[in-house]
């Protein structure tokens, strides 16, 4: 498969720069049901059957930016990536030259960072002093909002960006089909009979970046954590064993349970995935997905065209441009039926 077979175009106005003025005051483009297409998120219940368990991610979006200057005075940005421990991260750093192994910068006016090393891209930091990375971060750092959101993040960002049952700090982006979810709707969905249980899986910066290769299979994949209780595994396994269906919210739910499904079993555990998952890919857990609109060239939209048909998602989201739809992380969702 070639990368520019899974390019579309999509005029700048669809890019969703705020969230709609409510959670859930959104649309919802239905893939493979026989009652339409062109739905609004609050009929969501109205296509889950009793015995069916909804998997929601709980990772919490941290505040992951943090500005500050360097020992000559020049002008840093540090964007943490992942949380090693409590002092350390390794993060994206910008600066007008590459720091070097041993060499620091202030953050905030407040905290020393120490360059220990780098991995790839990432740069290994230490934050000095007594506060752990998780208070360092809630304290000086700002949420970091996609690069396709044009705004600086705002009080609005920090209450939108985060799902109502985000509990698992990690993430430096938000699972964002979860958004769409309020109290309310949770609540609907229990009085139905309709399970919810949870995995983590903490979201990266990699999952903004186009496919560069000419040919899909030559993509690198980004590395992920994630987790998948035991007690999620019993009530998928149970489930199941009643005929109802395994419905993802977002495809960080998905990739959590069929990275812990390689073998064809879903398993409880935690661990790294790489998992990159394109047309061919065989499905062992997940029957129905909801998510939003991803990237052009990106790898999630190819795990889209994987679980719903590369002809039938295409032509959706030919059909959402022209319908005008809102995209990516605070536009409108999709439910997509695996095809089979």
């Amino acid at each position: 498969m070639r990368t520019e077979d899974f390019d579309f175009e999509l005029p700048e106005r669809l890019i969703a720069q705020h969230p709609p003025a409510q959670r859930g005051a959104s649309r919802l483009l239905c893939i493979g049901h026989e009652s339409g297409e062109d739905r609004r998120f609050a009929e969501l219940p109205q296509f889950l059957r009793e015995h069916d368990v909804l998997i929601l991610n709980d990772t919490r979006v941290l505040k992951a930016r943090l500005f500050g200057t360097k020992e000559t005075g020049g002008q840093v940005e540090v964007m943490v990536e992942r949380v090693l421990g409590e002092h350390e991260v390794l993060a994206q750093v910008r600066a007008s030259k590459t720091p070097k192994t041993g060499s620091s910068f202030l953050l905030a006016d407040a905290v020393r960072a120490t360059v220990l090393g780098r991995q790839g891209e990432f740069f290994h930091l230490r934050f000095e002093g007594g506060d752990s990375v998780d208070t360092v971060l809630e304290q000086y750092g700002k949420l970091p909002l996609p690069p396709y959101i044009t705004h600086s993040a705002e009080a609005e960002d920090e209450e939108r960006y985060q799902t109502v049952f985000a509990r698992e700090n990690g993430a430096v982006a938000a699972p964002t089909a979860g958004l769409h979810f309020d109290q309310r709707m949770l609540e609907t969905l229990h009085a139905k009979k309709i399970n919810i249980a949870y995995v983590t899986l903490h979201v990266g910066a990699g999952t903004f970046k186009p496919v560069r290769a000419e040919n899909v299979e030559e993509h690198v994949m980004h590395s992920e954590r994630y987790d998948v209780p035991q007690v999620t595994v019993e009530v998928i396994n149970r489930a199941k064993a009643q005929g109802g269906r395994v419905v993802a919210v977002g495809t960080t739910s998905l990739r959590a349970l069929e990275s812990a499904a390689v073998g064809g079993e879903l398993i409880a555990g935690s661990g790294e995935t790489r998992i990159f998952i394109t047309p061919g890919y065989r499905f062992n857990v997940v029957d129905v997905l909801l998510t939003n609109f991803h990237l052009p060239r990106s790898t999630l939209l190819m795990l889209v065209c994987a679980f719903g048909g590369m002809e039938k998602l295409l032509a959706a989201y030919r059909h959402a441009v022209a319908q005008e739809y809102r995209f990516f992380s605070y536009g409108d969702a999709m439910l997509i039926e695996r095809e089979l």
